[in-house]
């Protein structure tokens, strides 16, 4: 599987979260009502400061990797740290990324992407992965997403 080595800036992201698992699938379904939570619930359109239209599906706050609890946040890019009832917001490290680029279906070209990273030798630092959704496409089957693995720096 084919990346990148990027520098990124830090950046707030603020959204609507739950703490997970990968063990047993059980985060295949909490991110999937996470994610409806945030539009279906009007969640999305109430955050301010958005700084684009690209949805973030972030992995923080890791026990120790990701075969362990972490929290999951679907939400935005914002300016600044939202203060919102229902709503947490998280700052992604300025650091050193893996870039993985796909395209396809937002569940399952995400999930085996993500099978697939699960399986490469990367130094993972476990702060902060996440999807940056591009939205260029109304079909959900064909999008692209640009996944980030936080790397140690060495």
């Amino acid at each position: 599987m084919n990346y990148e080595i990027v520098e990124l800036e830090e950046k707030w992201i603020s959204g609507v979260s739950i703490k997970t698992t990968n063990q047993e699938g059980k985060s295949i379904q909490d991110i999937g009502i996470t994610w409806q939570n945030l539009f279906n619930r009007g969640v999305y359109q109430k955050i301010q400061n958005k700084v684009n239209n690209k949805t973030i599906g972030l992995y923080t706050d890791y026990v120790k990797d990701y075969t362990k609890p972490y929290l999951f946040i679907a939400g935005v890019e914002v300016s600044q740290k939202t203060e919102m009832e229902g709503v947490v917001s998280r700052m992604i490290p300025k650091g050193k990324y893996a870039k993985f680029v796909i395209e396809g279906d937002v569940q399952n070209s995400v999930g085996q992407a993500w099978q697939q990273i699960w399986s490469l030798d990367l130094k993972r630092k476990y702060t902060c992965d996440f999807e940056e959704y591009q939205n260029h496409l109304e079909d959900m089957h064909k999008q692209e997403i640009h996944i980030y693995i936080a790397l140690e720096e060495e």
